[in-house]
Order: structure tokens, then C-alpha cells, then sequence
């Protein structure tokens, strides 16, 4: 499957975007056991693509996570940031609001009344939704090492290997990632950074909003990392059933290498 819908002598992008196919060819049985990854053939305009950075921080409350998110960071991304800038490929950072609102590089699409946060909805209660007063049984326990994680969260910033430069922009949430991508003709957005199984799944620019808001996504899978637990770090199993299951619901996967060498491709064309 080949698209076609770009503009004539644009710069297009060939990329075989990844996804996990539910189906079997006719007389397999089928079961899960026969399902496989499957490949698509797609030609993109470099102008209706962008590149997501999520909360791609210096820092990380677990040590590990911090540990693979450098070495993604050092060996991954940084290599393909520079070739995507140099293609002309857009880059959009998008940490979370609360560190993006004053950033230089914020492309400020959206006005102060716009940020105020909206009034609660009447049901389920308030007091519900915050676990206070009839409610405060239902709360999680209060963690003793909180205030820590807390103090960590308020002094961070992103990784010194991956600031906004050139005609990078930084957006404060989905909304405004929205309306610069249509202000733009942005279609296709390519997403990395961290967590692959929090900010990246969840945030209001990530993943699952974006593709609610019908922009094709794929996300870099060698260019993340996710938080694990005891029993899934051997394998970042984490990490992984976030990705298959973007591949398995209606979105698509690629590598960095698989960019770089469409960039590669491209150039050598011109």
C-alpha cells in the first residue's frame, strides 16, 4: 500500500511504518499463535511530518530508567536529531506544561485563558475524584520518600544533548501541538522519549490523544525506554507491551535506523 497524497516536488520520505496484524491469510487457523507484525509501503512528505519529544529529561527518580534513557538518548536520538534537522524535518519538544509554558522556544498558540484549567464536571463528585472527605479511605497511601520525588520533579530539565535549537518548537500541551500541526499541514507525527508506558501512552500530547485527534502515529521503538517492575526488567517487558500494543491498536512503529536511512534515501535523490 503506496500513498500518494503529497504535494508535487516535495521532499518524500520512503518508510515501511510496522504494526501487529490481527489477521491470518485465508485456511491459517486462526489463533493468536499464527498472528504476526506485518509491514506497510509508505512515500510522506517531509512537510507533513513532525517529531514528538517527550519529557526527554535529564534526570529520572528511578536509577535505571535514567541509565537507559542516557544511553537511548546518547546513541539513538541524538544521531537522528541531527540528520532530521538537517532535512529539514520538523522537531517539536513537548515537555510537561508546567516546564514549557515559559520556555523560550514555546510557540505560544494558545492564550493564558485558554491554559486556566477547566471547571470540574458535575459527576463523579469532586470529593471522589480528589479522595477527600467520604472518600479519603479510597486514596492511596501517602509515600514517605513523596516530597523528594516532588522537589526532583520542580528542578527539572531537558537533557543538555537534546535542547531546542534551529527551528525546533516547544509546545505546552496537546492542544496547542494541535493547532501548530494544523497551522502547518502537519499530518504524520513520529513520537520518542520517555516513559514508553506513562507520558508517552497518556499525556494529552501523546500517543493515544494525537491519534484520537486523527494524525497517523508512529512511535521510534529504539528511541524510548519505560519504567519497569521487579518482575519485567529482565526482559523491559514494559517497555515492549507498550509498544506492540500501539502496533496492535491502530498505530505504527519504526526505528531510528529505519528514519536515517529514508533520510539518506532522500538525499541522495535530490
Amino acid at each position: 500500500m503506496t500513498n500518494k497524497a503529497y504535494p508535487e516536488n516535495s521532499n518524500v520520505l520512503h518508510i515501511k511504518p510496522r504494526y501487529y496484524r490481527w489477521h491470518v491469510n485465508p485456511g491459517i487457523d486462526w489463533t493468536e499463535a499464527n498472528t504476526r507484525y506485518a509491514f506497510l509501503d509508505w512515500e510522506i512528505p517531509i512537510s507533513q511530518a513532525a517529531i514528538v519529544l517527550v519529557d526527554v529529561w535529564t534526570r529520572h527518580y528511578l536509577r535505571e530508567p535514567e541509565e537507559r534513557a542516557n544511553k537511548v538518548i546518547e546513541e539513538r536520538i541524538v544521531p537522528l536529531l541531527d540528520e532530521c534537522r538537517h532535512a529539514g524535518f520538523q522537531l517539536i519538544h513537548a515537555p510537561a506544561p508546567e516546564h514549557a509554558i515559559d520556555h523560550p522556544k514555546r510557540i505560544k498558540l494558545l492564550s493564558e485563558a485558554e491554559l486556566k484549567p477547566k471547571p470540574s464536571a458535575p459527576w463523579p463528585p469532586e470529593a471522589f475524584r480528589n479522595k477527600t472527605g467520604l472518600y479519603a479511605k479510597y486514596a492511596r497511601p501517602t509515600e514517605p520518600r513523596q516530597p523528594e520525588l516532588d522537589e526532583l520533579r520542580a528542578k527539572l530539565t531537558l537533557h543538555p544533548l537534546v535542547q531546542p535549537e534551529q527551528n525546533d518548537i516547544v509546545v505546552v500541551n496537546g492542544e496547542e501541538l494541535h493547532r501548530f500541526c494544523q497551522q502547518q499541514g502537519i499530518l504524520f507525527l513520529f513520537f520518542l522519549g520517555f516513559n514508553t508506558n506513562a507520558c508517552i501512552l497518556m499525556r494529552d500530547y501523546g500517543t493515544h490523544e494525537m491519534s484520537k485527534r486523527g494524525y497517523e502515529v508512529i512511535i521510534i521503538r529504539d528511541c524510548t525506554t519505560g519504567m519497569e517492575s521487579f518482575e519485567s526488567q529482565a526482559t523491559l517487558a514494559q517497555t515492549n507491551g507498550a509498544i506492540l500494543f500501539l502496533e496492535m491498536f491502530g498505530k505504527y512503529s519504526l526505528t531510528s535506523e529505519d528514519i536515517r536511512s529514508a533520510l539518506k534515501e532522500l538525499a541522495s535523490n535530490k
